[in-house]
């Protein structure tokens, strides 16, 4: 790629059962002070309303209180469920957020993830994808334009629409559309010139299908009339990294049990087996779903998604968890943005070209410091030797 690689995090979040929720929810307010310290770039907050894991309903409830407490990182609705509201409320609070983190904000999008969710506000799953596109076609109308909308739907209607307050960005805050395995994501994406996040990307489909998923997204964005960029590409996975593979597995037992049974009987998401820890992790690493081990195996990782996605991607982003305790967690990502997005940015390999161009001339340049340094001892003791004989000589 010929672009410095962004890196970000993608915070549902997951808390396990039986935890104090106010003091979790601190916690993750608390983590994105962290990234925000040590250089990450965004953050994204999901939107979940049962299971009690997820914890998060209002992303951007959520994003008001962090941007409060950070000065660099910006923030993402990850995603914004969309056919749980009135588009119009969409746009005006994300625009609101515009406005209060000076254009640090971003939309993320989705048709909604868990069933349960769409259960209880009596919303058919078959109908979700559509509902999204609806609203998002009026979303990103109200965003762009100044002209009112009218629309009537089977659930919500508008009338002569519009902001009463204009974005902050210009010409409006990055949208981004979430895609899993199939391939509504990027067609939507490339429909209505949206950004992409994938969200599924290291699970084993998900990498088999980057390069295709890839190929929609820009058929989609020709046949609409708009241009896929590949630099606002993310991609979702999931690390723990330590100073060693065997800390890292002796870190994750802290929590990834709790993890593993929420996806295999909650999210009913087939990522983990109904085994013993030591088989889950190997499980994981095995299937290049996660890394859980070094800097250089997080590296290893980066470098076969670009490969896979036939060109490259502008981002990526670590999904948030607890398979960890608080601290290892924070190191974890201190890691990676200190060994990790380094080998992918030009900023960092102008550091290592320097040396090396200076070891590989050194005897050069040392040479020529040393004669500098012998002329000036030699200057020195003649002019000591001349006032010497002055002196004797009066």
């Amino acid at each position: 790629m010929d672009w410095p690689l962004r890196c970000g995090i993608f915070m549902a979040p997951f808390h396990p059962n039986g935890q104090n929720p106010t003091l979790a929810l601190e916690r993750d307010l608390e983590l994105i002070e962290h990234l925000d310290r040590i250089g990450f770039h965004e953050a994204w907050i999901g939107e979940h309303h049962s299971a009690g894991f997820e914890l998060i309903a209002s992303p951007e409830l959520f994003i008001a209180a962090a941007a409060e407490r950070t000065k660099h990182i910006d923030l993402g609705t990850g995603v914004v469920s969309l056919p749980y509201h009135n588009p119009f409320m969409t746009a005006q609070r994300i625009v609101q957020l515009d406005h209060m983190t000076r254009g640090r904000v971003k939309l993320g999008v989705g048709p909604g993830a868990l069933p349960s969710d769409a259960f209880m506000l009596g919303i058919d799953p078959a109908e979700q994808r559509a509902r999204m596109e609806e609203a998002l076609d009026v979303v990103l109308h109200l965003l762009r334009s100044d002209e009112p909308i009218t629309r009537q739907t089977d659930w919500f209607t508008l009338r002569d629409a519009r902001l009463h307050l204009r974005p902050f960005t210009h010409p409006h805050p990055e949208v981004a559309v979430a895609a899993m395995i199939s391939p509504s994501g990027p067609r939507a994406a490339g429909r209505f010139g949206c950004s992409l996040l994938s969200i599924g990307a290291t699970q084993r489909a998900g990498i088999d299908l980057l390069g295709q998923a890839w190929e929609v997204m820009e058929e989609r964005s020709e046949q609409f009339g708009n241009v896929a960029d590949r630099r606002q590409w993310r991609l979702v996975t999931m690390m723990h990294l330590a100073e060693t593979r065997e800390q890292a597995a002796a870190d994750v037992e802290h929590g990834l049990a709790d993890y593993a049974r929420y996806f295999r009987e909650v999210a009913a998401l087939p990522l983990f087996p109904d085994a013993p820890i030591e088989t889950i992790i190997d499980t994981l690493k095995g299937s290049g779903t996660a890394v859980i081990g070094t800097p250089d195996d997080a590296v290893e990782l980066i470098e076969h998604l670009i490969d896979e996605s036939h060109g490259g991607f502008g981002t990526i982003l670590l999904q948030a968890h607890e398979w960890a305790n608080p601290q290892a967690t924070k190191r974890s990502y201190e890691l990676f943005s200190q060994y990790v997005l380094p080998r992918f940015d030009a900023h960092a390999s102008s550091t290592t070209s320097s040396m090396e161009w200076v070891m590989s001339n050194r005897s050069e340049q040392l040479g020529a410091a040393m004669n500098a340094i012998g002329a000036a001892i030699q200057l020195h003791a003649d002019e000591k030797a001349e006032l010497a004989t002055q002196r004797a000589e009066h």
